[in-house]
C-alpha cells in the first residue's frame, strides 16, 4: 500500500480547523468578529466605571437641586419639605448660636458611656458563651428570649427604675449595644475551627490562654461586626429615649421642633445624628483596619 499522509490540512494561514478540517474564510470572521464583540463589551464597560466615578461623587448634591427645585416650584410641599438652602441657614444658625454642638455633644456623651456599659460585658460573655458549653446550654435560652424585646419598650420601665435622669439613657443604650455585641462574640468563637483549639490545648495553653490567644483573636472580625452594628443601634435608641425622657440631646432637638413646627431645624437635627452615626461607624471601621488586619481575608 503507498502511506498517506493523514496529518490534519493545514490553511496556507497555518491553522487546522477541529476535526483536521482546515479553517475557511467563513471561519477566520467568525472569529474576528467574537474578538471585535468583547473588545467593544470591555470598552463601554470601562467607558462606564469611568462615568460611575465621575458622576457618582456629585450624585447627592444632585438630589439636593432636585429638592430645591421641587420646593422652590410648589412641587414639594414646603412646609414638610424645607429647600435645603432653608436647612443650611437654620443649621448654620444653630451653628452659631451653640445651640447644635450643645446637643450633639450631650447625645455623644451618652452614646458614649452606654456604648461601654453594653459592649464589654457584652464581649465577656460573648466569647464566654462560645468557649463553655455547660455555660451556653445554660444561659443561651434566657439571652434568645430576651432578644427580641424591643430596646425602646422598655425605656418606660427604665424611666421608672432610674428616674429621668442620666442613667436611663446610659441603660438603654447599654442594653441595645450588649446584644449586638454578645452575639457576634459568640458566633465568631463558634465558628473557630476545633483544631485551633486543639492544638493550644496540646501546647499546654490552659482556659484562660485558649480564650486570649485563639478565642478572642478568631472572634475579633465578628465582633467588629457587632461593635459596627451596635453603633448604629445606639444612635437609633439614644434618639428615640431622648424624645421622651429628655430635655436636651439630638433626640430632643427633633422632637421639640417637630412639636412647634419648626421643620428645617427638625430637618437639622435628623442630619446631624444621621452625620455623627456615619462617622462613627466610620470609625469603628478604620479601627478594625488596623487592629485585625486578617478581617479583610
Amino acid at each position: 500500500m503507498i502511506p498517506t499522509d493523514e496529518r490534519a490540512p493545514v490553511r496556507p494561514g497555518g491553522h487546522a480547523a477541529p476535526g483536521g478540517a482546515p479553517d475557511t474564510p467563513h471561519d477566520a470572521d467568525d472569529r474576528t468578529a467574537e474578538i471585535t464583540r468583547e473588545l467593544t463589551e470591555k470598552l463601554r464597560r470601562k467607558r462606564t466605571g469611568r462615568v460611575v466615578r465621575i458622576v457618582g461623587p456629585f450624585t447627592p448634591l444632585l438630589l439636593l437641586a432636585v429638592w430645591e427645585l421641587a420646593s422652590r416650584t410648589n412641587v414639594l410641599d414646603a412646609r414638610f419639605f424645607p429647600p435645603p438652602s432653608s436647612i443650611a441657614e437654620t443649621f448654620a444658625q444653630l451653628v452659631g448660636s451653640g445651640e447644635l454642638f450643645e446637643h450633639a455633644g450631650i447625645t455623644l456623651t451618652r452614646i458614649a458611656i452606654g456604648f461601654v456599659l453594653g459592649a464589654v460585658p457584652g464581649l465577656v460573655l460573648g466569647i464566654a458563651l462560645g468557649s463553655v458549653t455547660t455555660l451556653r446550654t445554660l444561659l443561651g435560652p434566657i439571652f434568645a428570649s430576651l432578644l427580641p424585646v424591643p430596646k425602646v419598650a422598655i425605656f418606660p420601665l427604665l424611666l421608672l427604675v432610674f428616674g429621668l435622669g442620666e442613667a436611663s439613657k446610659y441603660v438603654i443604650v447599654a442594653i441595645g449595644v450588649f446584644f449586638y455585641v454578645f452575639y457576634n462574640a459568640m458566633g465568631g468563637v463558634l465558628q473557630t475551627p476545633q483544631i485551633y483549639f486543639d492544638v493550644a490545648t496540646a501546647n499546654g495553653a490552659g482556659r484562660l490562654q485558649r480564650w486570649r490567644t485563639v478565642a478572642l483573636p478568631a472572634a475579633l472580625p465578628s465582633i467588629f461586626t457587632g461593635l459596627k452594628l451596635a453603633v448604629g443601634g445606639a444612635f437609633v435608641i439614644i434618639a428615640a429615649s431622648e424624645f421622651v425622657g429628655s430635655r436636651n440631646g439630638l433626640g430632643y432637638l427633633i422632637w421639640s421642633s417637630w412639636t412647634t413646627f419648626a421643620v428645617a431645624k427638625m430637618y437639622v437635627g435628623i442630619v446631624t445624628i444621621s452625620v455623627l452615626g456615619y462617622l462613627s461607624t466610620t470609625l469603628v471601621a478604620v479601627l478594625e483596619r488596623r487592629l485585625v488586619p486578617w478581617s479583610r481575608q
